[in-house]
């Protein structure tokens, strides 16, 4: 076979390969954008839908497998969103039986 053919059948799997490189980079990138926009309804004091989008990120970050720093700051935080949302109600229920 021809010397060129193979170059054009290097070049084609060398295309093939960036595109799965690049279409699983923009995956990661949603989680971390899932990240940003969680992280700015906390700062609002909206923690259940900053809640709803913190968990959604982790299950993206699992599902790319971003390394674990990422992921452990993400369930760090679902821990405290946890936590303060909890204690939140519990002043909500001592204030209406007072």
């Amino acid at each position: 076979m021809p010397v060129y053919f193979y170059l054009v059948l290097f070049f084609v799997a060398g295309m093939i390969l960036l595109f799965i490189y690049i279409s699983s980079s923009a995956k990661s990138r949603s989680s971390v954008e899932l990240y940003m926009e969680a992280l700015k309804n906390e700062n609002c004091g909206r923690l259940k839908e900053a809640l709803i989008l913190y968990e959604n990120a982790f299950e993206e970050a699992k599902k790319v497998r971003m390394n674990n720093s990422f992921k452990s700051k993400i369930a760090e935080k679902l821990r405290v969103l946890h936590t303060v949302i909890e204690y939140n109600q519990s002043l909500a229920i001592r204030k209406t039986s007072e």
